[in-house]
């Protein structure tokens, strides 16, 4: 039975480097019920939050710690519990378990 979009889990990918970004997106769209949204920037992030909840945001390569903070002051201003995750390399069992370690904290 296919999962509906409330049970997807929602993660956006904030990363400056367009294929590191995609192939993110490809590794967690391997998870049946994971959905990858990618912002290539802190303004792109900020207006695809106001747009989509998110459960996670990763925080890859290219977002400085104070872009970080202003996502993190974002995210709380609307009133989501979206986990903010860095990840910056490791390989597809890292991600996974830092996807998987921000979930079990829901």
């Amino acid at each position: 039975m296919a999962k509906t979009e409330k049970q997807m889990t929602h993660i956006l990918i904030v990363c400056t480097n367009q294929p590191i970004a995609e192939t993110i997106a490809r590794l967690i769209g391997k998870i049946e019920d994971w959905n990858a949204s990618i912002a290539l920037s802190l303004q792109d992030a900020l207006e695809r939050c106001n747009a989509i909840k998110f459960d996670i945001a990763l925080i890859g390569s290219g977002i400085t710690s104070t872009d970080e903070e202003e996502i993190k002051f974002h995210l709380k201003k609307l009133e989501m519990k979206t986990h903010v995750v860095k990840h910056y390399g490791g390989g597809s069992g890292l991600l996974y378990a830092e996807i998987y370690q921000a979930l079990a904290k829901k």
